[in-house]
């Protein structure tokens, strides 16, 4: 099958994605393998340092930690920790179970929570999905009309709008108001903000009752609100806080608001992604287009062949009245082509041509229909099909 444009981007974005992979393993590879060298070392020397110690053979200390990290995974720890299948703690669980957060700091034992587990999550995730879609096309829904609203408050003190109750030469302008959509980079904005002020304000509340540092709390806010969820950091786990019963439920609505901001910000990003690969398509085919459009010229300049008229006459109408006595004679002579198979010929390519101009000025052919407009990828689905019903797609120009 040809390589269409939907393929095309496909396999482009693809490519985008293990390079970007390969990069940051790089990056990380190159950051934390020193330090998880030296962490290694300073283990074996302590760990050395306390058999010869008290005695004890290096093949049962290691028993004894493997025996340990049983426990741990069980939810037992040195320090005293909540509970973590009271129903406080479950409920927790639940809500990075929906989520799809999975800290891993609680997790099923038994079988049957195991059984329960796969059940309740292929419903919970797949409800609290459709939540947060709904929650994006109605928080697009009011960004779109406030930006409206100060767009026409601006046009109004321009004088390009008529005040209320006046319509006037400015009646296009109205008109063309009605249609108008916000920029999907002013959307983005808006969302970068509100996330980041999200973030700062639960690690203001994260600092000092959690005993961590600014920084941490920002960084577990991130890893929390993105629903990556690594579990180095867990929020209320300890067994008792100042105003408990305040924390747990400002914790509970922080991680509710971030969650919701930045899965929003997220798909705004893919929208922004989707554009710039539409714009590296767009340019590597205007300079194909261009390539193969002089081969095509230097081929057809002083003769053009009839076998190539005969191929393609379904293309044109136009070019489909031709002799074909005067034709099949004038080939088996070797003589150069008829003046009707040369003016038909270049009927076929000024065709051909009109369309790869028309396709290269307007990008990829769009399939329009009536409810949205795809933007190069063909059809949509759930929170990708919302925003480009909602946003007005604005081409990325470099």
């Amino acid at each position: 099958a040809p390589l269409n444009a939907d393929n095309a981007r496909f396999l482009l974005l693809a490519l985008l994605i293990a390079l970007y992979m390969l990069c940051g393993a790089a990056v990380f590879s190159a950051i934390e393998l020193p330090s998880e060298r030296a962490a290694k070392a300073r283990w074996a020397e302590r760990l050395e340092s306390f058999a010869r110690r008290h005695n004890v053979s290096r093949a049962e200390l290691r028993r004894f930690l493997r025996a340990y990290e049983e426990a741990s995974g069980a939810g037992i720890r040195v320090d005293d920790v909540r509970p973590r299948w009271d129903f406080t703690g479950a409920f927790y669980f639940v809500g990075t179970v929906v989520s799809t957060i999975g800290f891993g700091m609680t997790t099923p034992a038994t079988v049957g929570g195991k059984i329960f587990l796969i059940f309740y999550g292929l419903i919970g995730c797949a409800g609290t999905i459709l939540f947060f879609n709904l929650f994006l096309e109605r928080l697009i829904t009011v960004i779109a009309y406030v930006m409206k609203s100060c767009h026409e408050r601006q046009l109004r003190r321009k004088g390009a709008l008529p005040h209320a109750g006046r319509r006037g030469s400015a009646g296009s302008e109205a008109d063309s108001l009605a249609g108008w959509k916000p920029s999907v980079y002013y959307v983005m904005l808006i969302l970068c903000v509100a996330s980041l002020v999200i973030s700062c304000c639960a690690s203001a509340m994260y600092t000092p009752i959690e005993g961590w540092s600014y920084f941490d709390s920002l960084y577990f806010c991130f890893v929390a609100f993105s629903t990556i969820g690594f579990g180095d950091l867990v929020s209320s786990q300890n067994v008792q806080y100042e105003s408990q019963g305040l924390y747990r439920f400002g914790n509970f609505v922080f991680i509710l608001m971030g969650v919701c901001c930045i899965y929003s910000l997220f798909n705004v990003i893919s929208i922004v992604i989707k554009q710039s690969i539409n714009w590296i398509l767009k340019k590597l085919d205007c300079r194909c287009c261009h390539r193969c459009q002089r081969k095509l010229f230097r081929s057809r300049r002083n003769v053009v062949m009839p076998g190539n008229v005969r191929s393609r006459r379904n293309i044109s109408i136009e070019a489909d009245v031709i002799n074909e006595s005067d034709t099949d004679g004038r080939r088996l002579s070797g003589e150069m082509i008829s003046m009707k198979d040369f003016l038909a010929s270049n009927k076929v390519s000024l065709a051909i041509m009109q369309k790869q101009l028309s396709e290269t000025a307007n990008g990829y052919p769009r399939q329009m229909s009536c409810n949205s407009k795809q933007n190069g990828f063909s059809g949509g689905v759930g929170a990708l099909a919302i925003m480009n019903n909602r946003l007005a797609e604005t081409s990325v120009d470099r």
